[in-house]
């Protein structure tokens, strides 16, 4: 069962359509899903946004839930695919958080996210 907990956010504008739990980041001062896969992110999205220049409300820090973007197994390390879903983190990658539980595609789990750039 996926859950927050001791999270720190803050509210960002949006260069595109932001869906919730996705990994965002930081481009020209806007917000838009991470759309490299293993790139780092800046936030995970806690609401969603229908269009550019819109407001959405990220994590930064904190026990975060994020749409899982395949298998990801509990205590693993976790970076973003290309749609700012969550993924089992492979070398190279940056790593994004860990996991709290297991989860398959499309599953919403929780994660402790950190944002310290460490490649996996």
């Amino acid at each position: 069962m996926a859950f927050t907990e001791n999270m720190s956010t803050r509210s960002y504008v949006t260069s595109a359509a932001v869906s919730q739990f996705r990994f965002i980041v930081m481009t020209n001062g806007l917000a838009a899903h991470v759309g490299t896969a293993g790139a780092r992110a800046d936030a995970v999205s806690i609401t969603d946004a229908s269009a550019s220049g819109k407001s959405v409300s990220g994590a930064y820090i904190g026990r975060v839930t994020v749409t899982a973007g395949g298998t990801i197994s509990k205590g693993g390390v976790v970076s973003s695919n290309a749609s700012g879903q969550a993924i089992a983190a492979t070398t190279g990658h940056i790593i994004m958080g860990t996991a709290l539980e297991d989860a398959v595609s499309g599953q919403v789990i929780s994660i402790d996210l950190r944002l310290d750039g460490t490649a996996a």
